[in-house]
């Protein structure tokens, strides 16, 4: 928490401010955040571009999940506009426009980008709404997700695409987003063959790594208790520097966001 005030800027320590304290950013932070959205509602990769991706609308979508918004206009309009971009076959690919922006993991026609997309874009559909069979408290409601049709394709897609040991073949953080996803719909059998596979890596794994697996596998209601958010645990506590953050596989620019990703998982 110290390294996140002393080097992030407004936006990541209102982002600290939710995560560790449950306080709502001021809606000047809401909007600088949510800016620079097209009008279909997802965002571009490129401030000088219209054509929204589906990797940085996901990636938008943690900023402002991270600061409690995700039922905000914004975040509503981004998550519909997903969700009328996905295939006949439950899966995302990018614009083949932006072919020439988009990095290597987000390649259009690229069958290991188009799954890692599927799984990322299907998990904040997913979580966006309740756990299915959710039940209201007393004097509540439980709202429905206006996207279970879109999700269940996906995760259809994303199961399809398994091996008999749950490997799949797309790059780790398609597992964990994956992974995730079957755990929110309750197919447990499905996301633990997934999160075995996940846990042989954990040892290995950066600390971005390990902080995003742990935050997603958490934002899904699993127990901090799990031996694989267990796992994570430990590696982020191997890994920690001892100005107090993590690196990011990004670089150094992206260290407070590794951080932060990490103490979504510790919280």
């Amino acid at each position: 928490m110290g390294y996140v005030v002393a080097h992030g800027d407004d936006i990541d320590r209102a982002r600290l401010t939710w995560l560790t304290a449950g306080r709502m950013p001021s809606v000047d932070a809401l909007e600088r955040v949510e800016s620079g959205q097209t009008g279909s509602g997802g965002w571009p990769a490129l401030s000088d571009s219209r054509v929204p991706s589906v990797d940085a609308t996901c990636f938008r979508l943690g900023e402002i999940d991270d600061l409690g918004a995700i039922g905000r206009p914004a975040a509503r309009q981004a998550l519909a506009w997903l969700a009328s971009v996905q295939q006949p076959d439950g899966r995302w690919e990018e614009d083949p426009s932006i072919a020439a922006q988009a990095p290597s993991w987000a390649q259009p026609g690229d069958p290991e980008a188009g799954l890692y997309l599927t799984a990322r874009a299907a998990f904040w559909l997913a979580v966006s709404g309740p756990p299915p069979g959710a039940t209201p408290a007393w004097g509540t409601s439980v709202e429905p997700n206006d996207h279970v049709d879109a999700v269940r394709l996906a995760a259809e897609a994303f199961t399809a695409s398994l091996g008999p040991e749950g490997s799949w073949p797309s790059y780790l953080a398609t597992g964990w987003f994956g992974g995730a996803l079957l755990y929110h719909l309750g197919l447990y059998y499905e996301s633990a063959q997934v999160q075995v596979a996940l846990t042989d890596r954990v040892p290995e794994m950066s600390a971005s790594d390990a902080a995003a697996l742990g935050a997603a596998m958490g934002r899904v209601g699993m127990s901090a208790e799990d031996w694989l958010l267990t796992a994570v645990r430990r590696r982020l506590g191997q890994t920690q520097r001892t100005d107090g953050g993590w690196d990011s596989d990004d670089g150094p620019a992206f260290d407070v966001h590794a951080t932060l990703t990490a103490i979504r998982t510790l919280r």
